[in-house]
C-alpha cells in the first residue's frame, strides 16, 4: 500500500533531507511532496559509462528510506541494478515508455555516453534480437522525456569517462540530447537532494528550475564552496594545513574550493555526516566541467593560469618521513 498525503509529508518533513529542500525550496516544500507522491511520476534511469556511484548514493539514502521513495514517491520503471527484468525485457520496457508515456516521464542518466563507432563500447539492452547501445537510448528516450537529469560529473560533463585519451570518444548529455532541457546534478556523486529536489520542482511548477551557466539547478550550486567553508577562518588567518588532517586552510593542499560551485557545505554527505573537507581532503571540484582533467594535481599547489603548459613537481609533505621513491619499489618477498 503507498503512502497517503498526511504520511509522506510527515515522513519527509521529519528526514534530514526533508529539512534542507525545506530550507532551499522555501516553506511550500511540504506541499509540493506531497504532490509528487500522489502523481508517482514516471522515471527511466539509465547507465552509460560510469561506475554507478550515482546509483549508491541513491540508494544509500536512510532519511528517507530509499525504499519508501522508490515504491510509494516514483514510479521507477527502468533501472539496471536494482530490477528484476534482464535481456529483452529491458529492451520492451524502453519501447514501451517512449510510445506509452512520450512527454510524462523523467529520464535520468547516470554516466558519459560513448559514442565512438556508433557508441558500440556501451551496449545496455536488446530487443527483437536487435543490440540497443546507450547512445541511441538516450537519444530516443531523452527527446521523449519530460525532462533529462544529468545525474553526476560524467553525464554531465563527461567527468572521468572522457578523460585524456577518452578512447571510447564519451560525451555528456547535452551532447545527444538537443530536443530536451537537460538539468545536470555534476556532483561526483551526485547527491540524493539534489535528485528529489529537481524531480518535486519540475512536477509542482512544470518547468525547469533556473539553471546556471553550466545548466545546474542555481538552488543546489548557490556560490563557491570556499565562501561558507568551516575553514574559512583558518584561510582569513593566514592559517594553511601542510598535510591532510592537519588544521588549517586546505589551499596548499589542492583544494579547488575557491571556484567549485556546490552546497557540500551545507548538506555534507552520508545522509550530514561528513564531507570531503570536514574529513581533511582538499576539495577536487568534482561538480565542475574541468574535472577531472584540468583539476590536477589533486594534492598538492594547484596552479590556477598557464596550466597546459605548467609541469607538477611532487609535492611531498613537509612533516612526514614517507619516500615516495621507495614506495614504488617491489618488495621483498617474505616468508
Amino acid at each position: 500500500m503507498g503512502l497517503t498525503r498526511r504520511e509522506f509529508v510527515k515522513l519527509c518533513m521529519g528526514s534530514t533531507m526533508g529539512a534542507y529542500l525545506l530550507s532551499v525550496l522555501g516553506p511550500g516544500f511540504g506541499n509540493q511532496l506531497a504532490f509528487a507522491a500522489d502523481e508517482k511520476p514516471v522515471v527511466i534511469w539509465l547507465q552509460g559509462a560510469s561506475c554507478t556511484g550515482c546509483s549508491i548514493s541513491l540508494l544509500n539514502s536512510v532519511d528517507p528510506p530509499i525504499e519508501k521513495v522508490l515504491l510509494d514517491v516514483i514510479s521507477l520503471r527502468y533501472h539496471p541494478n536494482i530490477m528484476a527484468a534482464s535481456g529483452h525485457l529491458c529492451g520492451e520496457v524502453l519501447e514501451e515508455i517512449a510510445r506509452d508515456y512520450k512527454g510524462r516521464f523523467f529520464l535520468v542518466v547516470e554516466g558519459a555516453i560513448p559514442t565512438k563507432d556508433n557508441g558500440i563500447y556501451c551496449t545496455i539492452a536488446e530487443n527483437k534480437n536487435i543490440e540497443l547501445t546507450m547512445l541511441q537510448a538516450v537519444n530516443v528516450l531523452g527527446n521523449a522525456a519530460t525532462a533529462v537529469i544529468a545525474a553526476g560529473n560524467c553525464a554531465s560533463f563527461g567527468g572521468i569517462p572522457g578523460a585524456a585519451p577518452n578512447p571510447t570518444g564519451c560525451v555528456a548529455v547535452n551532447k545527444v540530447v538537443t530536443k530536451k532541457p537537460v538539468i545536470n546534478i555534476s556532483c561526483c556523486p551526485f547527491p540524493p537532494e539534489h535528485f528529489l529536489g529537481t524531480v518535486v520542482y519540475v512536477l509542482t511548477t512544470n518547468k525547469i528550475p533556473e539553471l546556471d551557466r553550466l545548466g545546474r539547478p542555481k538552488m543546489f550550486y548557490p556560490k563557491p564552496i570556499h565562501d561558507e567553508c568551516w575553514r574559512r577562518q583558518y584561510f582569513d588567518k593566514g592559517q594553511f594545513a601542510n598535510y591532510p588532517g592537519e588544521e588549517g586552510c586546505l589551499a596548499m593542499l589542492g583544494c579547488k574550493g575557491f571556484w567549485a560551485m556546490a552546497d557540500c557545505n551545507k548538506r555534507g554527505w552520508n545522509n550530514k555526516v561528513n564531507w570531503c573537507i570536514k574529513a581533511g581532503a582538499p576539495c577536487q571540484a568534482c561538480s565542475e566541467p574541468l574535472f577531472p582533467d584540468e583539476t590536477e594535481p589533486f594534492y598538492g599547489l594547484f596552479p590556477m593560469t598557464n596550466k597546459e603548459k605548467v609541469s607538477y613537481n611532487p609535492v611531498v609533505p613537509q612533516q612526514t618521513n614517507y619516500d615516495y621513491s621507495t614506495s614504488r619499489k617491489s618488495k621483498p618477498e617474505t616468508e
